[in-house]
């Protein structure tokens, strides 16, 4: 019942200041919406990531050949030879944690239909390659492993490549394309799979028998690549660490030699960018606490303003046999009641804010319910940290100096 009655007295002195309540509550609310919307812009990012990057293969494993040093100069891995059909032959083999594995080799130039050429790349790998980069065919059929056997001069092409060659509308599939002035027979398109996260356009590829590529285009014998899929994701670590064992046995490294080359997986480049978006969510939320905490100071100020003006009132309730917890307890529940208000009119803000970014500024978001926790536990203790001090200063207040105070 006397909390009861409290709560009557603290709500009638917020009604009787509506403007300065609403004043004091600015700072709480912008920092309740700032917390939440970052936090959702940065669940959001992380989500976004891990999808855009398991589209790509979540379970891709890329083995490239390393640098070395060769007469005191550091070459470049891209200029590297380190990694052969026999490595490949020897992953294919040995490996128990992956399910697929492909070669692969690539090369820039002019893909060519009659009048219209367009830039493009050109990769050669085995028909495993669509299982490991988890996409489909729009039409037509993949090339055969026969095909790759006898370097047949067939490709699967990406939309891009489709637009910008076939403009007339013209079906791909069964047309003969030039890549660098080598005739190829389009058998498939890929479907249309975008920009990946780093902006390259996954659609712009031309696809062929990682032989076809070797013999007729780059006239080579080594593999700039080697790409798998572990079992799943889980155990793209331990894949990644039995691939490295495989190839240093077949380089005949010894315990004290590097590798001369570099096994990679997703989960890896997926850990990174995402270390990456919560270290800026981290900041993004440190920024929007500060209002938090200039909401906190304006809370402090006012019930400061609140006890000067209501000495007497105090001073009354004290000579007619109020007690000092009474007093304190009357502030504290004004002061959290400030607060959580604020936060409740923060969380509607934050939230409405959120909704206004995905519609109109079409960033990913995505709100988490441990957000709203934390911004009304933070709320409630906001309003009891600096709520406590004037409530405190209020139940100290000598009787008689209190009703005589002007």
């Amino acid at each position: 019942m006397r909390i009861l009655n409290l709560l009557k007295i603290a709500y009638k002195a917020i009604v009787l200041n509506k403007l300065r309540t609403l004043l004091t509550m600015l700072g709480i609310i912008i920092g309740v919406a700032s917390v939440i919307a970052m936090l959702a812009i940065g669940e959001g990012s992380k989500e976004s990531i891990r999808s855009t990057i398991s589209s790509m293969g979540s379970n891709m494993i890329t083995i490239r050949p390393g640098e070395d040093v060769r007469g005191g100069v550091r070459q470049d891995a891209s200029a590297m030879e380190s990694l052969t059909l026999d490595d490949y032959y020897a992953i294919k083999e040995k490996a128990e944690l992956l399910t697929y594995v492909s070669p692969l080799v690539d090369g820039g130039g002019q893909v060519i239909n009659g009048s219209n050429n367009w830039p493009s790349t050109i990769y050669g790998v085995n028909p495993e390659y669509l299982d490991i980069k988890v996409v489909g065919l729009q039409s037509g059929s993949m090339f055969t492993d026969p095909e790759v056997k006898s370097a047949s001069k067939v490709a699967v092409i990406g939309q891009t490549v489709v637009d910008n060659i076939f403009s007339d509308g013209t079906d791909p599939v069964g047309q003969m394309i030039r890549f660098n002035n080598i005739p190829f027979m389009v058998i498939g398109v890929l479907e249309e799979k975008g920009e990946n996260t780093f902006g390259q356009d996954q659609d712009d590829v031309v696809i062929a028998p990682y032989t076809t590529v070797q013999k007729r285009i780059l006239a080579i014998d080594h593999l700039n690549q080697i790409i798998a899929s572990s079992i799943s994701e889980e155990d793209a670590p331990n894949a990644v660490g039995e691939v490295t064992e495989i190839l240093r046995a077949q380089h005949k490294l010894s315990a004290t030699e590097d590798d001369d080359f570099y096994v990679r997986s997703m989960e890896e480049l997926i850990s990174t960018f995402s270390s990456t978006s919560e270290m800026l969510t981290i900041l993004l939320v440190a920024v929007a606490g500060i209002s938090l905490l200039i909401g906190g100071i304006g809370i402090m100020n006012i019930m400061y303003v609140s006890v000067k003006e209501r000495t007497k009132e105090i001073g009354l309730r004290m000579a007619v046999g109020g007690k000092g917890s009474d007093i304190l307890m009357q502030f504290l529940i004004e002061a959290i009641l400030i607060s959580i208000t604020g936060g409740v009119l923060g969380v509607i803000l934050g939230l409405g804010a959120t909704v206004f970014i995905e519609k109109f500024l079409h960033w990913p978001t995505s709100v988490a319910l441990y957000s709203i926790i934390i911004s009304f536990a933070v709320c409630a203790v906001t309003g009891i940290f600096f709520g406590w001090y004037p409530a405190r200063k209020a139940s100290v207040l000598d009787p008689i100096t209190a009703l005589r105070y002007e």
